[in-house]
């Protein structure tokens, strides 16, 4: 079983950046594609960018096309989601989970999630 841990939210004003982390112990999270997803109040979570196991390859909402950057540091086994121009609607809690398949379905293993708050 992988354990998730993501890290790095925090309150930070429209137009700024943060990185979020997502390290896994337990067992490698560098065989499995990771995808990153949140979840803002009253709202369904959604999802927000995927890379490859190998960080080859990544997948983004039109959202935060061109403002997020997933990428993967396998030696950390860590996944890392760089946010920047941020918006308010950026708040959500953010979850990192492993795609056990690396077809952008098969999330099995989730972190407890790290609360991003955007403010205007």
């Amino acid at each position: 079983q992988v354990q998730l841990v993501e890290s790095g939210g925090g309150l930070v004003q429209a137009g700024g950046s943060l990185r979020l982390s997502c390290a896994a112990s337990r067992r490698t999270l560098s065989n499995y594609a990771t995808g990153w997803f949140r979840q803002a109040p009253g709202k369904e979570r959604e999802f927000v960018a995927w890379i490859t196991w190998t960080g080859s390859s990544s997948y983004y909402a039109d959202s935060v096309k061109g403002r997020f950057t997933v990428s993967r540091d396998n030696t950390k086994n860590t996944v890392y989601l760089e946010m920047n121009s941020l918006k308010p609607e950026d708040t959500a809690v953010y979850y990192c989970a492993a795609d056990l398949l690396g077809n952008r379905k098969s999330y099995k293993y989730w972190g407890q999630g790290t609360q991003v708050t955007v403010s205007s």
